[in-house]
Order: structure tokens, then sequence, then C-alpha cells
């Protein structure tokens, strides 16, 4: 029974790949190339190249070479830009532009931006004049556009067009396209006039008329539109595929839904670089140099850190009244911390709402009525559980006189006021930056919390003033 169990438990994909490349790694030391071929094949272009990139010494582009042309160039595609450059430097000219022509054209132009001015000549020179072309017109359009995501690869068809005419040119057409499911009606003049989508050509009579079954109502995008509002439309309608247009709304290509997958790591991960305090940055930890790593984070450390003066500053100026009540500077970092946090959690929320499209700027007013109204509860909680924690652990448990009940009802009010303050001021600034057009990522954390610690320290000192006489 236990075998049985055992024989049907399923096997993790993972796992076979990793016994796939144990696999392959002993094919290659015993140099059996003919098989280890036939298994590359049989891979996905993903696994291929995650195997090429293991392999560091100069048998990786020999091992390229052993791919099919078509399959050589889904591979490439895969591989990081080091990799493609060692591979471009060891193959031959006619090699190179058999794997040119064989790319789409966004994945074309992606490794065109990652490359060395060198290398990209090369590259360059080996392409066809039709494809030479078609990237320098897509490396024009503006960086993180439509434009400069989308890929010329798409089935056009005519309204006029019959089902089995439409089948007919998708045959013909197809085996070169990016994707053959979703096919784009398009006038004489290129003018985007509907889609209509595989599963509607199957279900339709064989004589119906493209012009009867295409849909009308066509969510797209135009050539200079933000990749992130792009990225947005997809989410938002459950697309596969979207038409890009030009200015007089002539279709000149589409993003498709592996890219958008690209264009959201990118967006994510620049907000949270930007929210951590550094500079973003487009390569992989392991392939980033230190000196870009310390030119992309010193930055901001030395803004952080000169801007903590105004703290200092707070603290030299009641210095004097403050060492009447010494005990109140052992509550300075919890209160400091307790405010730089609270920021965060109302900054993060209000950022994710914003690049979720669930919060737009006019919503200012709703969102910081909201804030404040949780920051009330939370800074109300904050403060009586501070107040019973101090009469109990830091008065009687470890037997500090100076904790008094005057100065637990000063630390805790604090708090109140301090947690209020910041959840406001970190739900107000994102706002405000996505109003002016700043990335509301900037107005994140270490920005929020260098604020909150000045403020937070007026706070304390006035309330202290208030309650204690000091």
């Amino acid at each position: 029974m236990e075998e049985e169990e055992q024989r049907t438990e399923p096997v993790v994909y993972e796992d076979l790949v990793d016994k796939r490349h144990d696999e392959l790694m002993e094919l290659l030391e015993s140099r059996n190339m003919k098989q280890l071929r036939e298994h590359m094949n049989e891979m996905q272009e993903f696994d291929v190249a995650e195997f090429l990139t293991s392999i560091e010494d100069n048998r990786m582009p020999m091992l390229f070479r052993l791919l099919s042309k078509e399959r050589a160039a889904e591979v490439f595609a895969n591989l990081e830009t080091p990799e493609q450059e060692r591979i471009i430097n060891s193959i031959t000219d006619s090699e190179l532009a058999g794997i040119v022509e064989e790319l789409y054209v966004d994945d074309a132009v992606d490794i065109m931006e990652e490359l060395p001015a060198n290398v990209v000549k090369r590259v360059m020179r080996t392409a066809t004049p039709q494809t030479r072309n078609l990237i320098n017109q897509y490396l024009h359009y503006p960086e993180n556009s439509a434009g400069s995501i989308m890929t010329a690869e798409f089935v056009d068809l005519k309204k006029y067009m019959s089902v089995k005419e439409a089948f007919a040119r998708i045959r013909r057409i197809g085996e070169d396209k990016e994707t053959i499911y979703i096919c784009f009606v398009t006038s004489a003049h290129r003018k985007l006039e509907g889609i209509v989508t595989v599963k509607d050509l199957l279900l339709a009579d064989p004589d119906a008329i493209i012009e009867d079954l295409m849909d009308r109502n066509v969510i797209y995008a135009v050539t200079t539109e933000d990749q992130e509002s792009v990225s947005e439309k997809f989410s938002d309608y459950d697309l596969m595929a979207l038409p890009v247009v030009d200015k007089e709304n002539r279709l000149v290509g589409i993003v498709t839904v592996d890219d958008i997958i690209d264009v959201m790591e990118q967006e994510a991960t620049e907000d949270i670089q930007l929210m951590a305090g550094m500079t973003p940055s487009d390569k992989p930890y392991l392939r980033t140099g230190i000196t870009e790593m310390w030119r992309n984070r010193v930055p901001w450390l030395l803004f952080l850190m000169l801007s903590a003066t105004f703290t200092s500053m707070i603290l030299t100026r009641f210095e004097g009244m403050l060492a009447v009540q010494a005990v109140l500077v052992a509550f300075i970092p919890m209160l400091m911390g307790t405010g730089g946090n609270s920021g965060a959690q109302a900054s993060t929320a209000v950022i994710r709402s914003l690049s979720l499209g669930e919060v737009e700027p006019r919503d200012v007013l709703r969102v910081m009525w909201k804030e404040w109204r949780v920051a009330f509860l939370c800074g109300l909680t904050l403060s009586v559980v501070n107040f019973g924690k101090m009469l109990l652990v830091d008065g009687r448990l470890l037997n500090n006189p100076a904790v008094t009940v005057p100065v637990a009802a000063t630390v805790s009010l604090s708090i109140l006021f301090i947690v209020m303050f910041a959840k406001v001021v970190g739900s107000f600034l994102p706002i405000a930056a996505e109003k002016i057009g700043v990335d509301p990522a900037v107005m994140a954390n270490p920005l929020i919390s260098t604020m909150t610690d000045a403020v937070s320290l007026l706070i304390y000192i006035y309330v202290a003033k208030l309650i204690l006489k000091i």
C-alpha cells in the first residue's frame, strides 16, 4: 500500500530540471555530444539557457552551436547579456545573422539596448536591411514606452475576408508570428478596425465574413504611452495581447503578455529599490559591480545622513530641558522608531494602491481622512499598552523610580500624536509625488522616517513641557 502511494506521489518540476541538468553534465563530461544535443532540443528554452549559463568555461559557446538555428534564437533570447556577448564573440557572422533573423523584433531590440556598442555594431552589420531598419525604428521610441516593448510579428486580417480565407492567411504567415490566437483587423491604410480570436473563427461558419465576427471595441495603446500604463491595461482587461497604434491610429505592433510580465517585474524592482533608498538598477545583483552599487546607494545615504542634522539640532536645542528629566531620553529611540514604522505602513499601502490604479491624486482627502482614523485607533492602542508597560515593567519590575505616572502619560500621549502625524504624512507624500509627476516610491520609508524623526522629537518635547512643566 505504501509503495502505491509513493508511486502516485507527484513529481516536482524543479526536481526534474535538476535531474536533467545532472544528466546533461554527465553527457558533457563523457563527450557524448549527439545525445547531449538531442536532450537540449527536447528541453524548454529557458532550461537550456540556465544550463548554458552554469557552464563558465569555453565549452558554453561550443554547446550553443549544437542547437538548431530556430532553437538557438529562442535560447539566445533567454540568456543574460554577458552570455550573449560571449556567444556573439565566438560565432561567425553567418551564424550571428541566422540568430538575429530568427529573433522576434522586441527581443532583438532588448538585446541591442544591453550589449556594448562594439558588439551592437557587429550584430547590426550582419542583419538584413529590413531587420536593421525595423530595429532602428524601435530603438527611436522613448525608453519604457509601448513602442519600445512592442513586436511587429502579428497576424493582420481584412474585414472582407471569409473565415476560410482568414485561416489560409494564418497558415501562410503565422509560423513566424509571436501569437496567432488573436488576429487584428486592419484597413487598406493599416488602420486598426477590430480584433478576432482563433476561437471565434473555429466556431464560425467557413463562409462567415470577418466584419461580422470581429470586436470593434478594441483596447489599444499608442507608441509613446508609458509601459506601466500598458501593464495596467493588461491587468484591468485580462489581455493576452494589446495592439499598439501610432498617432494616426495605424497598427504598428503588439505587446504580448510575456513582455508585460517582464515590465511588471522591472517596475516592481524599481519601486522596491526606491523605497529602500537606492537608485534603481536593471542589472542582476550578482552581475552588478561594487562601484556601481556604491554609486547607486551612497547619494541616498548621504542625503539621509545630512537630513538627520535636524534631529541633532532639536536635541541640542532642548538638551537642558531633557537633562531635568533624564529618563525621557531613554524613550526617544522607541518614539522615533514607532513614528518611522507608522509612516512606512501608510506610504507602502498608498504607493501600492497608486501603482495598481486603486487610488488617484484626486482621492487625496479621502485617503488622508481614512489614514487619520486608522492612525487614531493604532496610536490609541499603542498608547494604552505603552502606559501599562512603563508602569509595570519599567517602573516596578525594573525598579526605575524615575518612571512615574506623569512620565508614562507623557510618553504614551506622544505616541498617539506621533502615529497620527506619521500616518497622515506617509499617505500624503506619495500622492503629492504622483501629482507632480515624480515616482511615488521616492516618498517611501527612508525619506518619511527622516521627516518623522524630527517631528517626533518636537511632539515629544512639547508634550513633556505641557505635562511635566519643564
